[in-house]
């Protein structure tokens, strides 16, 4: 009997055959898979940072918006004289307990802006639990008679508050019963426009129509001023002007002032 022949040949690189690995493609594998890795955790990092910043917005705005934590605990008042603290925060009307940035100031600022005697009003959030009113009031340099009561009236001829007795160191106005308002705001014009030295002088001041303004001195003799037009040249001709002996003096036209 035969022998069996056994077969000299080598399996070939077949599915039945040993993967071969050297060092280096070891090293590529290696890298391919950290930069898979690093990959995946750069998603996952922009994924997670994406929900804490949206969770923080979220309790920003809860914060802010809906919490007592940051809630209006005062007002604060700053800037009045004449006005009270109180008068202010009553017209103001911000509600205690509201969370502050839920305040609406511009309604505040016009609210408080709507007292005669506030010429103009900031309204902030001093943070974390007050609002801040800071006032700016009106300043009286004339009192007028109207209706029989006794009025301060500013430079902008605005009447903002009462008077018991005329103060000595503002002059007053006089009006006729048809005295318009643009009138007395001239008036109060050529007031505001005098010096210092001019309007301790000066006793009242008459005013007929916006073209028709006279100031009495205290010794009785008269200034016909016209309208508050040019009335800082006017006011540096009347010194001279009143070195002269006479009963009225005219500067409504400052270039050629006369005497009577």
């Amino acid at each position: 009997m035969a022998e069996p022949t056994t077969s000299s040949r080598r399996p070939g690189p077949g599915a039945g055959s040993p993967a071969v690995t050297t060092p280096a493609l070891e090293r590529t594998r290696r890298r391919f898979l950290r930069r898979q890795r690093a990959r995946r955790w750069l998603a996952w990092r922009v994924v997670l940072a994406t929900v804490v910043g949206l969770a923080g917005v979220v309790g920003a705005c809860w914060l802010l918006f809906f919490s007592q934590f940051l809630s209006v605990a005062g007002v604060e008042v700053r800037g009045t004289s004449h006005l009270s603290p109180e008068e202010v925060v009553a017209v103001a009307g911000i509600p205690t307990g509201e969370p502050l940035a839920r305040i609406d100031l511009d309604r505040v600022e016009s609210r408080v802006g709507s007292l005669a005697a506030v010429r103009s009003v900031a309204v902030s959030r001093a943070w974390p639990d007050e609002i801040l009113v800071e006032v700016e009031e009106r300043v009286a340099i004339a009192v007028v008679e109207l209706g029989g009561r006794l009025r301060g009236m500013d430079a902008d001829g605005v009447v903002f508050r009462d008077f018991a007795q005329p103060p000595r160191a503002l002059p007053r106005i006089t009006t006729d019963t048809v005295t318009r308002r643009e009138a007395l705001t001239e008036g109060a014009r050529v007031i505001a426009a005098l010096p210092g030295s001019i309007s301790r002088s000066v006793d009242h001041v008459e005013v007929r129509t916006v073209d028709q303004i006279s100031l009495v001195l205290g010794d009785g003799r008269r200034v016909e001023w016209g309208s508050a037009e040019q009335s800082g040249i006017k006011a540096r001709v009347l010194p001279a002007l009143l070195q002269r002996e006479a009963r009225t003096y005219d500067v409504s036209v400052p270039g050629q002032p006369t005497t009577k």
